[in-house]
């Protein structure tokens, strides 16, 4: 941690250290494209079961932090998503930056928020996202049933917050103090 705090309750800063400026700003998109790529080396499956980690930890990322990542990250970030996930590709592209503007016009509106209104707010964008790539996937010449998603859907939703304690640790391991280099 770059700080320490006094029993008086004041802070100083450590001598010599500081957090890298190479992983305080690499970390946040290489755990989004880790999320991205992981659910295909954990199952393969006939019908969607795994979560979309990549879009929680995207979510997880702009909720926390929410100016650390541009809002034309999802443009990247989707074409990362769209090529390991199988679906049509622009899918999580335009998915990804709609959720990203969504974020950006709650953060407007509701400056102070809880757990509960981050988590209805995940909720929201979770199930407009999977059933929106559903839809997509349908148009593209898919033949599935909303029921498919329903367990997937299920699975995001209860995951969400531990994907949130994930991206909290991340945050903690991004803004660690490092010796500054002469």
């Amino acid at each position: 941690m770059p700080l320490l705090s006094r029993p008086d309750g004041t802070v100083r800063q450590r001598i010599n250290r500081r957090p890298s400026v190479i992983v305080a700003s690499a970390l946040p998109w290489l755990t989004v494209i880790a999320g991205s790529i992981m659910p295909g080396w954990l199952l393969i499956a006939s019908a969607p079961v795994l979560p979309p980690l990549g879009f929680l930890v995207f979510l997880a990322w702009r909720q926390l932090r929410p100016g650390l990542l541009p809002m034309w990250a999802g443009l990247p970030l989707g074409m990362v998503d769209d090529l390991f996930s199988g679906a049509p590709f622009g899918t999580a592209v335009l998915l990804w930056s709609v959720a990203a503007i969504v974020l950006d016009n709650v953060e407007t509106r509701l400056p102070w928020r809880n757990f509960l209104t981050e988590w209805l707010v995940a909720i929201g964008l979770i199930i407009a996202y999977m059933v929106l790539c559903l839809g997509i996937a349908n148009i593209a010449g898919a033949a599935a049933f909303i029921d498919v998603i329903f367990p997937q859907v299920f699975i995001s939703v209860l995951f969400y917050p531990l994907v949130g304690r994930f991206v909290a640790l991340a945050d903690r391991v991004r803004l660690t103090a490092f010796v500054a280099a002469r």
